[in-house]
């Protein structure tokens, strides 16, 4: 069997000998968000091709290479870009990085994505706040044997473990309220996970909105599950890119034709929002 521990040690070993800085916040940007990393300062890039065990993605928008430097003084690993289930990877790959993250030193861990909207007060182009997500994948990335060695705080690496709290809501607040001092609101949603890679269908969207979902993505859950495991401390910040099937966007009365094209150029378009939000609140945190 596998010994999934000794692989992120191995991998997490390579990291420390090219960039000696312990990072005390991850990062992972999903589609449409990788520009953020150009913020780190003092930056040391490595490919995820040359870190022992680490997925290559292989999706358009996710560069694939972990940045480590400072932001605001706060010795942070960004990961450009992230893999995916649908993609053919087992989940134990998928959450890797979060994994390495946690044996770099990282104790607290901000997860983004694009995700489709379901709730239309929540517009295209609007930044939200994971106050919750509801797993869809058929899948849990907790699922095989236990191992504790991987938490970083007393309490934390069981088998059986607490979400009641996934998302901080000490780091959501903050989030919120650093975004109310730029001028904008930060909603607060439910995050939905699906498998994908196809989109979902209208029927699929009107279910999904009766469980109580605001937002529908292929990423994110199994993260923050293996994070939590862990014990690291959550925020997750969702891009809402495109508005999900069958459902209009603002001011329209049809609902559109879904592209991984437009959610790239959503992406870009709150690219300064989003740089501005997260630079001010990293300090914060």
């Amino acid at each position: 069997m596998t010994d999934l521990y000794a692989q992120a040690q191995a991998a997490s070993a390579y990291i420390r000998a090219k960039a000696p800085l312990q990072p005390s916040l991850g990062i992972i940007l999903g589609s449409g968000l990788g520009d953020f990393a150009s913020q780190v300062q003092s930056p040391i890039t490595i490919p995820y091709a040359e870190i022992p065990h680490f997925p290559q993605s292989t999706v358009v928008g996710h560069s694939g290479q972990l940045v480590l430097g400072t932001i605001a003084g706060v010795p942070v690993a960004v990961m450009q870009g992230r893999v995916h289930a649908y993609e053919g990877y087992p989940m134990p790959q998928v959450t890797f990085p979060t994994r390495v993250l946690g044996l770099l030193g990282c104790t607290t861990l901000i997860v983004t994505n694009a995700a489709g909207g379901i709730r239309p007060n929540i517009p295209q182009g609007s930044l939200v706040a994971i106050a919750d997500h509801i797993n869809l994948t058929g899948t849990n990335a907790a699922l095989g044997p236990n191992e504790p060695r991987f938490a970083i705080a007393p309490g934390f690496g069981e088998r059986f473990f607490d979400m009641s709290t996934a998302y901080s809501p000490h780091l959501r607040a903050l989030a919120i309220a650093e975004a109310a001092r730029q001028g904008f609101t930060l909603s607060e949603g439910v995050y939905l996970a699906v498998l994908g890679p196809s989109f979902e269908t209208p029927a699929e969207i009107r279910a999904f909105r009766t469980l109580g979902a605001d937002l529908v993505g292929m990423s994110t859950v199994h993260e923050v599950i293996v994070a939590r495991h862990m014990g690291l401390q959550v925020l997750g910040l969702s891009l809402v890119t495109n508005m999900a099937a069958g459902v209009p966007s603002l001011g329209q009365d049809t609902a559109e034709t879904i592209h991984h094209e437009e959610v790239m150029e959503i992406g870009r378009r709150v690219e300064r929002q989003f740089t501005s939000l997260l630079t001010a609140l990293i300090p914060q945190l």
